[in-house]
């Protein structure tokens, strides 16, 4: 009887491991099908803008939100707004001062939420050229499925609205008839399409 009850014992714990460990899932960004964009007022218009080189793991345990995780890193001298001469004065000392500030960084402290809405509240540090500030991020998880080739995807986006000015990008110009030329607050779009990290022994 004791033998039987050491073996199911085992069993339960082996078990209860497993199911541990697929409650948590990693994933990795496809950046061919994601974007990283943003919009900000110039004059009477709003001029648009994304990063092409940026990276990212994103941790999701569906079951409990608080041990999920988010880290992320933007190259910010791959600014592109499709005119050569603004984004070469966007990565200047005027704006992103790439050459002492490279990375743009998130790393999260705190999520919550999910459930059926699929909405998260996730909290982090966000900095960029050299500020770091708290920010929370409305994250939603857009599901998962496979595609032709039978690859697991899964999708996330958020929005949000950030002032410029509190990360230290000051640069302006004072309009004759008032005013200045760009706004302050920047509007910020994610859209992330991911699939399983790979095992490290894989990925190399």
């Amino acid at each position: 009887m004791l033998h039987k009850n050491a073996i199911a014992t085992a069993v339960t714990l082996v078990t209860v491991a497993a199911a541990a460990a697929q409650a948590a899932q990693t994933y990795t960004i496809d950046k061919g099908h994601s974007e990283v964009s943003f919009q900000v007022r110039h004059l009477v218009t709003k001029v648009r803008g994304n990063f092409g080189d940026y990276t990212g793991t994103i941790t999701m345990d569906a079951a409990k939100a608080e041990n999920s995780s988010v880290e992320f890193v933007i190259k910010a001298t791959s600014i592109n707004t499709a005119n050569e001469k603004r984004d070469n004065h966007l990565r200047s000392p005027d704006f992103f001062d790439v050459a002492n500030h490279p990375d743009i960084t998130f790393k999260s402290t705190k999520i919550v939420g999910g459930g059926a809405s699929g909405l998260y509240q996730v909290t982090g540090n966000l900095t960029m050229r050299g500020v770091t500030k708290e920010v929370t991020l409305p994250v939603t998880f857009l599901g998962e499925t496979k595609d032709p080739w039978g690859n697991v995807k899964a999708g996330f986006e958020t929005a949000t609205r950030l002032n410029r000015k509190e990360y230290g990008i000051n640069w302006n110009a004072a309009l004759d008839q008032g005013g200045f030329m760009l706004a302050d607050d920047v509007d910020i779009q994610i859209n992330l399409e991911v699939g399983p990290a790979k095992p490290a022994a894989a990925a190399k």
